[in-house]
């Protein structure tokens, strides 16, 4: 059941992420590299929070997960439990989003997705995916470590020990939801670099 739990949140749990287009990227560096402003990590921050994916897809998705899979069981399985369900996954969002932020700009990582686009090879793509997932460009452009994510998904998921359920307050629920953020962290990925590529030919549009 927690497997099942961890592959449902991470297939949609989708993180909203500011997709930017480069001229050249690839698993090592992004050409053409302008660093992140300010302005436009704060930018990042709220719409991977509160955007529309975050507040009108990913949220009611993991609710509604949340309530098939009768996780976790203090909760009721009914609207009423939805909104707790909800307002949980929130919190957990903002706060885990407020660190990679901070600490991001601290250490001058970005957090963004910079798409290879569909004129690279499919493997190319699904490896930039993976990789970019568990790394962010420096200032120089280059793909480093993304440590304040590290740092993020981790310290926010023990800190929530401290407000959650009794159930979901432990280290293995934990480190369950720090996996669970990095798998929504591919899939967001996945859905930034291939999106348009489905729109396009589903929907035919540029």
């Amino acid at each position: 059941m927690a497997l099942l739990k961890l592959t449902g949140l991470a297939a949609v749990c989708a993180l909203t992420v500011c997709a930017q287009s480069a001229p050249v990227v690839t698993t090592s560096s992004v050409t053409n590299y302008t660093p992140i402003s300010g302005k436009e990590r704060g930018k990042w921050f709220v719409l991977s929070t509160v955007g529309p994916e975050s507040l009108f897809l990913s949220g009611p998705w993991s609710a509604g997960w949340g309530i098939l899979v009768d996780s976790p069981k203090e909760y009721p399985r009914n609207w009423e439990g939805f909104g707790l369900r909800y307002g949980m996954r929130l919190t957990g969002v903002s706060t885990s989003n407020a660190m990679e932020a901070a600490l991001g700009a601290a250490w001058k990582e970005d957090p963004r997705y910079f798409r290879m686009g569909s004129g690279a090879p499919f493997k190319s793509r699904v490896k930039h995916i993976i990789v970019t997932a568990f790394t962010a460009p420096g200032p120089d452009g280059r793909y480093r470590p993304a440590y304040a994510r590290y740092i993020a998904y981790t310290g926010s998921n023990f800190l929530a020990n401290t407000w959650r359920v009794e159930s979901e307050a432990d280290w293995q629920s934990a480190l369950s939801r720090v996996a669970t953020g990095f798998g929504g962290r591919l899939a967001g990925h996945a859905f930034a670099e291939l999106w348009p590529d489905v729109r396009r030919i589903v929907f035919k549009k540029p």
